[in-house]
């Protein structure tokens, strides 16, 4: 499977990949923080199985999708609109894991044609109200969202003087990186799926591979408003989260 380039109306690019089957339902899913295009190998196979289009891409920033500078959650509505006008998909469902939760209720808020969302270990508005952002949170995202809040410059020093450390990683050393936020489950999930943990790998390495843009303009839309009301959601939304979750605690999700 090799992604494919879409050139946007606005002149930017955004690279894609569609897998699973060709003939199936639709599903975009929207990658993590930071991600790319790259599919899990498993998850490719049982869309398969289920007859499901699979349709993943790099969002701006990330890879070799053209950065969207001072983006907000909702702005990736319009690529992703564009990006199914393009392979002419009128309804599909949208699904997103962890830092692509938000965008997938975006485009359960806006998005034409979407007639469902997933949202898997999403995180909250930050300052949702009677919501402890950190409570549960591992020390890693408690210190980004902090840096991310000091604004673009400091943000910016932040992940880029981490983006060697991550481009260079072995499974090992990433799980050991990121030890505040994976529970003891994770860990041993990590080092037991060669799979698993290939894919987190070839992402994270494609994500970085120009800069550290996409990390950045994520989390700085993260802890400003959205762009849309969670009220505005009338498709139905199915949520999945972790109870050990560190990196965004069930909290978020109820």
């Amino acid at each position: 499977m090799s992604p494919r380039v879409l050139t946007l109306p606005d002149g930017r690019k955004i690279e894609y990949l569609t897998s699973g089957a060709e003939d199936g339902f639709p599903m975009v899913f929207i990658h993590g923080t930071p991600g790319a295009y790259i599919v899990n190998p498993t998850m490719s196979t049982l869309c398969d199985e289920k007859k499901i289009k699979l349709i993943t891409m790099s969002r701006a920033g990330y890879g070799s999708s053209t950065r969207n500078k001072g983006r907000r959650v909702v702005d990736v509505v319009a690529d992703i609109q564009a990006l199914l006008e393009h392979l002419r998909v009128e309804k599909c469902v949208v699904g997103g894991w962890s830092g692509g939760g938000p965008h997938s209720l975006a485009c359960a808020a806006r998005l034409p044609g979407c007639i469902a969302s997933l949202v898997i270990a999403g995180q909250a508005p930050y300052g949702a109200d009677g919501l402890d952002f950190h409570a549960g949170q591992g020390k890693a995202n408690v210190e980004e969202i902090g840096v991310a809040l000091k604004g673009e410059e400091e943000l910016q020093k932040y992940c880029e003087a981490e983006r060697p450390g991550m481009l260079a990683a072995d499974v090992k050393q990433l799980t050991e990186a990121l030890s505040s936020l994976f529970p003891e489950v994770d860990r041993e999930a990590l080092l037991r799926s060669h799979a698993m943990n290939q894919n987190i790998l070839d992402s994270n390495r494609e994500a970085y591979k120009h800069n550290s843009d996409g990390r950045v303009d994520d989390m700085l839309s993260f802890v400003q408003p959205w762009g849309f009301e969670l009220n505005e959601v009338e498709v139905p939304v199915f949520l999945y989260h972790g109870s050990e979750d560190k990196m965004v605690p069930l909290a978020h999700g109820e």
